[in-house]
């Protein structure tokens, strides 16, 4: 982990680019590591976690109609987390984490492990998000 971001790290630094974060399922975790390095002060502006459907809501102007119609684990929800904490930070980059963590909570449809990422990069056309199963290790760590 401390390879790549150093890596992310050298590649905002060359370009004087910043980086926020959105999480949910990550609880944390992308901020932790990115935090972990010295120096990330000046590239990270910081990140909002928000667990639930509430602070989605009240931090990341998540619309009440996208919880509803798509469900917290969604590409809509992905892309509006990512969205408003690029604005928020006014960063050149952002990324964005919504998921099933486990154990349970999980369904046919979005089995638990499933994380749905947003990205956004300042300046370009809007990638689509992409949702998929990672697993749950991957997606949070348990003590």
């Amino acid at each position: 982990m401390k390879k790549l971001v150093e890596g992310i790290a050298q590649n905002l630094v060359m370009r004087q680019a910043t980086l926020a974060t959105a999480e949910s399922c990550t609880g944390g975790g992308i901020a932790k590591a990115l935090t972990e390095l010295p120096g990330s002060s000046v590239w990270y502006q910081g990140g909002v976690v928000s667990y639930s459907n509430s602070l989605k809501q009240k931090l990341l102007c998540v619309t009440t109609a996208s919880l509803e119609n798509y469900g917290a684990v969604s590409e809509q929800v992905a892309r509006e987390m990512v969205e408003a904490v690029a604005k928020i930070a006014s960063s050149d980059f952002a990324v964005s984490t919504t998921g099933i963590a486990g154990p349970d909570g999980g369904s046919v449809d979005k089995p638990v492990g499933t994380v749905c990422f947003g990205f956004f990069v300042k300046g370009k056309p809007w990638q689509k998000p992409k949702c998929f199963p990672v697993g749950v290790q991957k997606c949070v760590k348990r003590p």
